[in-house]
């Protein structure tokens, strides 16, 4: 039943050779990988009026600049990245460029950044969504959290499907959601030409007495979360056709373009029309109402952008499977995150992240607009890093042309780290938490790679010297009354050695007296052992007698536990039964040096 669900949902298994399938064209890529950038539109302009608001409605004006210092660091950005795809045509972005240029430490700062921020993208993106739908049916508010955990359940899904469908899937609605900002701000900039816009509007360059540099660099700061997003194509290079490098160079520059004009537009139109931030609609929302009416272009422009901002989440779940499996193959996550599914994804690393993001979203209420600082920070600490990695790299190989680069990555660094700082003060209570949060990060991969480390050097064997040691084999069975599932387990024991006993743990002298009884008029030929247990416990007194036995036979024989198991037919008859065989193994497992194996016999009704 669960293979069938499964086959249902995901489709069927996919062969090894079937990987070059999977990679993706520049439109497909364009579409995935660059669903969160062009989704930032919806909220960028959005982030940059709520602080300005607060010095009153004049200030709307300074949005021009701020968002022409945001298209800047755009432009920064995209030759920044443009170059590191070309440095690391493999893939890894920040991580690889920092771990290999400034150090393993530097590089998992980047890396565990990533990562959080991978989390932050799908949750802050589902729940902008959820707040798109309900900006438009207010009474779907309260089941915001329901809506957006559903979302993330559907794109999860969606994306165990492997790379090549989920782009498909996702391709249509990027390209519509493309198509309809265009639209608007087209007609947008018709209506304002013609004398629709808003008649009090503040003129450029109006005076506003309690603006302070500090306000204008947090509208400043909070602005450029419309930038993240922009690292994912450098980290899903392996994702693209050949040759991939200049693929994702090509798509890099194309979402630079058109997120540029998007960016542009949105914050133009929402300064002509007067917007301002409201906690029932969204500025898009505002500006496709003062555009349209409440018509059905209204209600379709609201319809694609809760879809994009659904899907901006997909940019991460391209993303952080590539990432975590970097970071496994390295040693600092487990290798469960290297393993590719039945559609040749890293799909632990797609479940993991849809888990830890919907339980993000459920204990934020779906409220995540808090988030979205440390969500920057977590894109902009990558950024530096990434960058001041670059320029290390170009002074150290110095190849032709490596001044023009050095420049351009110095350029970016220092933006980018203005940025965080600037983050970091105007906005230090919402991104805290990431001071303690990304050590804790850190330490866990230095852990992690420590246990591999010793877990290595515990199982490494020096060929010459260390060779099998042949012993003989004692094999005891615990058992519990004469069964078939006994039976099973003594042929077994039968077929591999003569060298086999019998253990019967027992409360009562009666029931001793009828085990012993029965087992001498069944007579198996092996030698039954009983112990008697004052205190009704089955383990103690067998840790003891294998004690014992070790203690007389390890030097000659290998020690086997044989445990004789029946087998329900159906899973919820399990639960009628103890399951002391279980507990057994479980503790001889975890606590002796020894051979533990299970005999089952299957029951049939």
């Amino acid at each position: 039943m669960v293979s069938r669900v499964k086959r249902l949902l995901i489709g069927r298994p996919r062969k090894s050779t079937e990987l070059d399938q999977e990679k993706l064209s520049k439109l497909k890529a364009l579409a995935v990988l660059s669903s969160d950038a062009l989704s930032s539109v919806a909220y960028g302009t959005e982030q940059i009026l709520i602080v300005l608001i607060a010095a009153g409605f004049t200030a709307i004006w300074y949005s021009l600049p701020i968002a022409l210092a945001v298209l800047g660091l755009l432009a920064i950005l995209i030759l920044s990245y443009r170059q590191t795809i070309f440095s690391y045509p493999h893939g890894g972005g920040a991580y690889i460029v920092a771990k290999e240029n400034l150090g393993v430490s530097t590089g998992l700062l980047a890396g565990g950044s990533l990562l959080v921020d991978y989390i932050l993208t799908v949750a802050v993106s589902a729940s902008a969504g959820t707040d798109a739908i309900t900006s438009a049916f207010p009474s779907l508010h309260d089941h915001s959290v329901a809506i957006a955990v559903t979302v993330i359940i559907i794109l999860t899904i969606i994306n165990l499907r492997g790379v090549t469908e989920s782009a498909s899937f996702i391709a249509i609605p990027v390209y519509l959601f493309v198509l309809s900002i265009v639209v608007l701000i087209v007609s947008g900039l018709v209506k304002y030409v013609t004398g629709g816009g808003h008649a009090a509007v503040p003129e450029i360059g109006s005076a506003v007495s309690n603006v302070s540099l500090f306000l204008l660099l947090k509208a400043f700061s909070s602005g450029c979360s419309a930038l993240t997003g922009v690292e994912a194509v450098s980290n899903a290079i392996p994702n693209f056709k050949a040759p991939a490098e200049k693929n994702a160079a090509k798509t890099l520059m194309m979402m630079g373009l058109i997120l540029g004009f998007m960016f542009t537009g949105i914050t133009l139109l929402a300064y002509w029309f007067g917007i301002t931030p409201s906690p029932t609609a969204t500025v898009v929302s505002q500006i496709a109402e003062s555009t349209f009416g409440r018509g059905v272009l209204y209600y379709g422009i609201q319809a694609i952008t809760a879809v994009i901002l659904f899907l901006a989440a997909n940019t991460a779940y391209s993303a952080f499977p590539l990432l975590s499996f970097m970071l496994a193959k390295d040693k600092y996550l487990p290798h469960a995150f290297m393993v590719r599914g039945d559609r040749l994804g890293f799909s632990n690393g797609i479940i993991f992240l849809g888990v830890a993001s919907s339980l993000l979203v459920a204990a934020f209420h779906g409220e995540t607009g808090n988030l979205i600082p440390l969500y920057a920070v977590g894109v902009f600490i990558p950024f530096t890093l990434s960058q001041l990695g670059m320029m290390v790299r170009w002074f150290r190989l110095k190849p032709p042309g490596w001044r023009t680069k050095f420049a351009v990555n110095t350029v970016g660094m220092l933006t980018t780290l203005t940025i965080t700082l600037i983050f970091i003060i105007t906005k230090f209570s919402n991104v805290w938490v990431a001071f303690i949060f990304l050590p804790i990060v850190m330490l866990i991969f230095l852990r992690i790679h420590r246990h591999f480390k010793n877990t290595a050097d515990e199982l490494r064997i020096q060929l010459d010297k260390d060779k099998p040691v042949i012993k003989g084999s004692t094999i005891v069975i615990p058992v519990s009354a004469v069964t078939r599932a006994v039976l099973n387990s003594i042929s077994y024991a039968k077929s591999l050695t003569d060298n086999v006993v019998a253990v019967y743990i027992g409360f009562d002298e009666e029931e001793i007296r009828k085990m012993e009884q029965k087992w001498e008029e069944w007579d198996p030929g092996v030698r039954l052992i009983v112990l008697r247990s004052r205190y009704r416990s089955v383990l103690r007194p067998l840790v003891k007698f294998i004690d014992t036995v070790e203690w007389k036979t390890a030097s000659t024989d290998h020690i086997t536990i044989l445990i004789p198991q029946f087998i329900t037919k159906h899973w919820w008859q399990a639960i009628l039964h103890n399951q002391t065989s279980v507990f057994i193994r479980t503790y001889l497992m975890n606590n002796k040096d020894i051979v533990v194996a299970t005999v089952p016999y299957h029951l049939n009704k």
